[in-house]
């Protein structure tokens, strides 16, 4: 059995505003050993129930966030950006059984703790065939396409409702309940890393690969915060404008899907201007 853990920060345990993330902060020194903690109790979990492999990739910001030196010393880390899949880079090769969403959260313009899609603040939605999207969902799309089903998700408690849509049969774990975009009731490390190994533990029988799933065409639009955003996005191939401060395109898999959205906000981050946007 091999479990690729996909690790992202806003939804680490104890994070609830912008400092906690931002890599170079004290804030953000403290967070990454909560987050790491969340991480190393799914690796401990899927061991425990008799995983060969685990493979955690950073998901988050420079993906330089993890301690390494803090976890199980059976684990293997992918860290650094530039991958072809981002968050999802390993499920690719045909040997992961199952995939585990850490430290997740809501998308952009839906309620929950640090909600965003990708970009912190110049995206206001995204919509896959009509369905609004966070991140969650655009991944769990594109591990479909491998056959490798969603096994755990871990995150604030409107993550957990999130999950149901896109991976109903994963085990969830709430590290956290949402008050508003900046603030949560938070559990203890100790207690949410119980938490999060005893969920991976039970996951583990759910990674099962399976047939892969064609579910294409997909039908994305991206609505950003300003006109001029939207001007920009379309520089990218195939990308059009859909309305003032919206595009959008279609791809015939969600692997080009995925990687036409990371070219739209690379294009859309350099187009952002100092306190203007």
């Amino acid at each position: 059995m091999k479990i690729l853990i996909s690790a992202d920060m806003e939804g680490a345990t104890g994070v609830t505003w912008p400092a906690d993330v931002m890599p170079g902060t004290p804030q953000w020194e403290r967070c990454r050993t909560m987050f790491t903690s969340d991480v190393n109790a799914a690796v401990l979990g899927f061991y425990d129930a008799g995983a060969d492999q685990v493979l955690v990739n950073e998901a988050h910001s420079t993906m330089r966030n993890l301690l390494l030196e803090k976890l199980d010393a059976r684990v293997e880390m992918l860290t650094g950006r530039h991958k072809s899949l981002s968050m999802v880079e390993g499920v690719q090769h045909g040997d992961v059984d199952g995939i585990a969403f850490v430290g997740y959260h809501t998308g952009a313009g839906e309620e929950g703790v640090l909600a965003h899609t990708y970009l912190a603040n110049s995206i206001t939605g995204v919509w896959v065939n009509g369905t609004r999207a966070s991140e969650g969902l655009l991944n769990a799309h594109v591990v479909a396409e491998y056959g490798v089903p969603v096994v755990l998700v871990t995150g604030d408690d409107l993550t957990c409702v999130d999950a149901a849509g896109y991976a109903p049969d994963a085990v969830t774990v709430a590290v956290k309940d949402h008050v508003s975009r900046y603030a949560a009731v938070c559990r203890t490390p100790a207690r949410t890393a119980a938490d999060i190994r005893a969920a991976a533990k039970e996951a583990a029988a759910l990674a099962v690969r399976y047939e892969p799933v064609r579910g294409g065409p997909f039908a994305v639009e991206v609505e950003f915060d300003a006109e001029h955003l939207a001007m920009a996005a379309t520089v990218v191939p195939g990308v059009e404008r859909a309305g003032e401060r919206r595009v959008g395109y279609t791809s015939a898999t969600m692997y080009e899907g995925i990687r036409t959205f990371k070219a739209v906000t690379t294009i859309v981050s350099a187009a952002v201007e100092e306190q203007y946007g």
